[in-house]
C-alpha cells in the first residue's frame, strides 16, 4: 500500500544538519510548513527524545520523529527530510541517520493508516537508500508512491 505523495513543503531535501536536533526540528518545520502543526510539536518532537532516548532510529540511516497529539497538531501528515551528512542520533546499531521522517497525528491511532503505507514503503531493501539519494522532491515521491522501482539515486 504505497503513500500519496507529499507536497513540496513537507519536504526538505540535503539539509545541512549538525545534530540529531537539528535534523528533527526541520522534519517539524516540514510539517509547519505543509499547515499540520504548529511549532510546539516540533519541541515536543525533540522532549520525547530528550525523555525517552534514540527509539526513533528504527532502522539503518532512518529515524521517525513524532510526539504525542496534542492541540499543536492540526491534521494527519508526514514529512521527509535528507540530511547533507548523516548525523548521529546516539542509537548503538542504526546510527548514522540520513533520513527523518515527521509524522503527525491528531489522535492517538489515527496514524495507524500512514504509517502502515510507510511501513510498506520502507520494507523495500532500498527505500531508505532511494530515499538518502534523492535529489528532488519528485524523487522522494517516486518512493513514496511507488511510481518508479528504487535503484540507486532517484531523481
Amino acid at each position: 500500500m504505497p503513500l500519496d505523495a507529499l507536497g513540496d513543503a513537507a519536504i526538505a531535501l540535503r539539509h545541512p544538519a549538525a545534530t540529531w536536533r537539528e535534523a528533527v526540528l526541520e522534519a517539524g518545520r516540514a510539517l509547519e510548513r505543509s499547515g499540520a502543526v504548529d511549532p510546539a510539536y516540533s519541541r515536543r518532537m525533540v522532549e520525547q527524545i530528550d525523555v525517552l532516548g534514540p527509539y526513533i532510529v528504527i532502522a539503518p540511516g532512518l529515524a521517525l520523529a513524532h510526539a504525542r497529539p496534542g492541540n499543536d497538531v492540526h491534521s494527519d501528515g508526514l514529512s521527509v527530510v535528507t540530511l547533507a551528512e548523516p548525523v548521529a542520533f546516539g542509537h548503538g546499531t542504526n546510527d548514522p541517520v540520513s533520513v527523518v521522517i515527521g509524522i503527525a497525528a491528531t489522535q492517538a491511532h489515527g496514524h495507524v493508516g500512514f504509517v502502515a503505507g510507510l511501513a510498506d514503503v520502507l520494507s523495500r531493501p532500498d527505500a531508505i537508500g532511494a530515499l538518502a539519494a534523492a535529489r528532488t522532491v519528485g524523487g522522494v515521491n517516486a518512493v513514496l508512491t511507488g511510481a518508479t522501482p528504487h535503484h540507486g539515486r532517484s531523481s
